[in-house]
Order: structure tokens, then sequence, then C-alpha cells
């Protein structure tokens, strides 16, 4: 008898299919998000679970799920596990990273193309037939090519984004991190290191490409905000709640900063309801790993992970140490 795994959003067919040559599969392709109780019945009886950012994996859950060994995220980020609780529990959490960084830092970059030039702000303005004819001050935004990006979190995507900005357009890169890259890294990069406070002071367009954390949590709000230029922009592509929503939908309602750009929201899909009321705002549904091709490496990785460790005894990309 094969064993039996959950996948708990719709994935790509062949990816399903694959799976299925190995496992028993209780599939979700009409994509319901699960209410946590509906969740933790599905799994019941589940050696392993291929997940998305919408499933929460905690001690309540693992406690009525004694059969589970292993869980893959499919994404980069994993504050939906439960890690130390996955931990004790004996199960393995697996996430699928490097497959998406160059997506996700291109997608960083149009995000904060976006911003500065205030696309989305002038083709609402377009749609709704305000343009009349053309003013020199009309929808003008903020420099890109040589002025000063600042990016919060230097891991593997924040190192695709400084490659873009100094190689591609000649930006000045300053970087936070919570140690600094190798020299050598640095060059390949074109960045170097800047204390939060002095990035924030100095920068002309901040990125945030910091993972979620108790310790990262509202890394950028009211006191943040007020320290960057009037001039500034702000773009979050890491997880939402880096960034106090509340506290930016105020500074972008009286200009405190120029702009902002988001991928990601405290409490997401849900968003700010003051977010929607202010015209000087990127908003996207947290797309930026969203290709094709990447996200069918993606679901490919995860489905690795569940293969080589419910077979093998082995896994890819483990978050944590476990037992078998």
């Amino acid at each position: 008898m094969k064993p039996a795994i959950l996948v708990a959003r719709a994935i790509f067919p062949e990816v399903l299919e694959r799976l299925s040559q190995t496992f028993e599969v209780t599939a979700n392709q009409d994509d319901r998000v699960y209410t946590p109780a509906e969740l933790t019945e599905k799994m019941r009886g589940k050696v392993g679970a291929l997940t998305t950012g919408s499933e929460r994996i905690d001690a309540a859950l693992l406690a009525a799920c004694p059969n589970l060994k292993v869980v893959a995220n499919m994404a980069v980020g994993y504050n939906n596990f439960d890690v130390p609780a996955m931990t004790a529990a004996g199960v393995l959490a697996t996430n699928t990273p490097d497959v998406l960084t160059e997506t996700t830092a291109d997608f960083g970059f149009a995000l904060l193309m976006a911003t500065a030039r205030r696309v989305t702000e002038s083709e609402h303005y377009l749609r709704a037939g305000h343009w009349t004819r053309w003013s020199y001050d009309m929808f003008a935004g903020a420099e890109v090519h040589g002025s000063t990006l600042g990016i919060i979190g230097m891991g593997r995507i924040g190192q695709g984004i400084a490659r873009r900005a100094a190689r591609g357009f000649d930006m000045q890169v300053l970087y936070h991190n919570r140690s600094p890259l190798p020299v050598a890294q640095e060059v390949e990069c074109g960045a170097r290191y800047a204390g939060k406070e002095a990035l924030l002071r100095a920068a002309d367009h901040v990125m945030l490409v910091v993972p979620y954390s108790a310790e990262t949590h509202h890394t950028i709000g009211a006191a943040e905000i007020a320290m960057m230029k009037p001039t500034a922009t702000l773009v979050n592509i890491a997880r939402g709640g880096i960034v106090d929503d509340a506290a930016l939908a105020q500074a972008l309602k009286s200009r405190r900063i120029a702009a902002a750009g988001l991928d990601v929201f405290e409490g997401e899909p849900s968003v700010h309801p003051d977010l929607l009321t202010v015209p000087n705002v990127v908003l996207t549904p947290h797309i930026a790993s969203a290709t094709i091709a990447t996200r069918l490496k993606m679901a490919n990785l995860a489905a690795d992970n569940l293969v080589d460790y419910l077979v093998h005894g082995r896994t890819r990309t483990p978050l944590n140490q476990v037992s078998r």
C-alpha cells in the first residue's frame, strides 16, 4: 500500500501525477483554502504533506496527526511553520530556496520601477479619462538610474537585486543585514554595508527582502518611516508583517514618503483598508515568484523533498533536523 500524503492546494497536474506514482495522494485541485480544523482533518493519517504559505503547521495540528513525518512548503518563506514544534514532534520541514531567486529579484526591481515612476497611479488616471493634455510635471516621479538603493536583507534575492541595481542602473547600493557579507561578495554585488538608520536616511529607495520572524516583525514602522527622505520610496517583497501597514498607509496619505510598492501584506489576503484608499502605492497579490517556469520548479522541488525523505530517507532543502 502506498504511503498517504496531502497536497493542500492546487498544483501543476504533472507534478500531482508524479507524486501519485509513489503516494496515495489526497489532492485539492479545487484550491480551497482549508480552515485550521479542515486542514487537521485532511492531514489525519498522512505521512507527508505539500503545503503553501496559507497552511499553518503548529503544535495543535501536529498533536492531532501523529503519523506525519514531513511537510514540504512550496515557498522559500516558512513563517506558516512552527519549526520548533515540528522538530519536537519529529516532523521534517522543508522549503524551496534558490529556484525562485532570479525571478523574485526581477519582480522586486519591476515593483521598484513601477513605484518610483508612478506607473499604477498614472494608469488609473488614464483609464478614468482624466488625461486631456501633457504638462511638465504630470506624474513626475523619482529617478532610479544613478540613485541610492537601500536593501534590508541581503540573502540570495537581496544580492540579485543589488547586482541589477549596480550593474544595470548604476545605483549606489547600501545594505543592512544581521551580519556583513564577505568582502568578495560585496564587490560582486556592488554593495556596501550600512547600519539600518544610516541606510534609511541615505536611500532614495528602500527594498525589503528580509525573512519574517518575531525579530523582524515591523522592521519598518512609523519611527523608521520618519527617518526616510520625503522623496523616498519603500518596496516590500519580503513577507507581510515586516512593515506596519497601518503606519505606512498614514505616511503615504500625509506624503511623509513619496510612494510604496507592496507585494505582501499583514494578514494577507486581506489588505489594510487604508492602503486601498491612497493613490501613491502599487499593490500586487504576492506574485514575486509568479512565472510558470519558476512556480513549476518550486512545485517539483517540494515534491522531490517528499519523495526523497519518505522513500530514501534524505531530503534536499531541510529547515530542521529530526530522527526518522
